[in-house]
């Protein structure tokens, strides 16, 4: 999976969207990280990984983070289709 688009959920610090760069045992790197804050017009993370949402404008997806983010206590890395990727990528930044 490594240089996949992947979501990546993490015990306490929320799921996560961007291409994996590394993992070792509960941490991983993540390129360009951002943090699914919020998202609606999925039933799961398992259907906004294989076909992305159908209310992208009710989605809360903060910015990308540059560069790699380390994050730990992973739970699970799903790996994303190429057309959920653009629906993700698409997703107008969230901003308070």
């Amino acid at each position: 999976m490594i240089g996949s688009y992947v979501l990546v959920r993490t015990y306490s610090a929320g799921v996560f969207a961007g291409v994996l760069e590394s993992r070792d045992g509960k941490e991983c790197g993540i390129r360009d990280a951002r943090r699914i804050w919020a998202w609606a017009g999925a039933a799961s993370l398992s259907e906004l990984a294989s076909r992305g949402t159908s209310k992208p404008d009710q989605c809360k997806f903060p910015a990308p983070v540059p560069g790699v983010m380390l994050v730990t206590e992973v739970i699970e890395i799903i790996p994303v289709t190429d057309v959920a990727r653009a629906n993700i990528e698409s997703v107008k930044p969230w901003s308070a």
